[in-house]
């Protein structure tokens, strides 16, 4: 580990002190840091680094915030198999299981190789309209087609394998990986599928019957789902941070991504542990 990109949620000034704290602890070390763009504004005398030129450059990340600052970071460097440790400064999360307690110990296991990982599935997503590619991402979370606030149902033509499965009649519809299932998937009432395994999940959101279901697929499985509404407010919003507005007649392709997001993980917790902390299972 001689080069360590850092990313924090850069209005948060807790992120801001102990990013600075955490460059001079690296730097005692050798350790160069690459510190992103948008966090070296809030430190006096840091130079930045672009977000994308960081991939080709680092060697591990460490990002500092919550879930949401690291899904944005996994994002960008996912696909170069960086290790990315997440550490949560406020209350657990499913990604930063992390505290700022063991953020050292953590570090030490890192740099000398001797650390835990988890690989998560990504999603590789795009958007075609009139038979060309108009919008191209990786996520990590989930794809998400939703109608504004206004709008009316919304009737999404969908395919696997491109065979036909259903027209969902609904609010919108969720795409999500494993890792993504206890984000917006579980609120729709998705299942909690543990994040070392491989497939897609898909789930309307308040469906027009009530008798569809969320359906778990294969891992190899693509999944083509069509607009065949003609609302004027129906949205793709992917991992909840980006995304577009789609027209009648788009066609929306989610599958497996090639690359794999690997994240460090606390030597102290089990996936199950934080399940049952942050869902407060078995407290009454």
């Amino acid at each position: 580990m001689k080069k360590i990109a850092i990313f924090a949620k850069v209005h948060d000034p807790r992120c801001q002190g102990v990013a600075g704290e955490l460059i001079a602890w690296l730097e005692e070390r050798g350790i160069e840091t690459l510190v992103e763009a948008h966090l070296a504004r809030h430190l006096d005398g840091r130079t930045g680094v672009a977000p994308e030129e960081i991939p080709a450059l680092a060697d591990m990340a460490v990002v500092l915030g919550g879930d949401g600052t690291l899904i944005s970071a996994a994002r960008l460097i996912g696909a170069r198999g960086i290790p990315i440790l997440g550490v949560n400064l406020g209350s657990l999360g499913f990604l930063t299981e992390v505290t700022l307690d063991e953020l050292y110990p953590a570090l030490e296991s890192c740099v000398s190789g001797d650390y835990r990982v988890s690989e998560r599935m990504m999603l590789a997503v795009t958007v075609e309209r009139e038979s060309d590619t108009v919008f191209s991402h990786r996520v990590l979370n989930d794809a998400v087609i939703n109608k504004g606030a206004l709008a009316r149902i919304v009737d999404m033509e969908t395919l696997v394998n491109d065979r036909y499965l259903t027209t969902y009649k609904a609010d919108g519809l969720i795409i999500s990986s494993p890792t993504g299932s206890t984000g917006y998937c579980l609120s729709a009432n998705g299942p909690i599928v543990h994040p070392a395994l491989d497939c897609l999940t898909v789930i309307p959101i308040c469906p027009h019957t009530l008798t569809n279901r969320p359906i778990v697929l294969e891992a190899s499985a693509e999944v083509t789902v069509r607009l065949i509404s003609k609302n004027e407010d129906v949205y793709l919003t992917l991992d909840g941070q980006v995304g577009m507005e789609l027209k009648c007649g788009d066609i929306l392709k989610v599958k497996r991504a090639e690359h794999r997001t690997r994240l460090v993980m606390s030597r102290s917790k089990d996936y199950f542990e934080v399940l049952r902390t942050k869902l407060k299972w078995g407290e009454r």
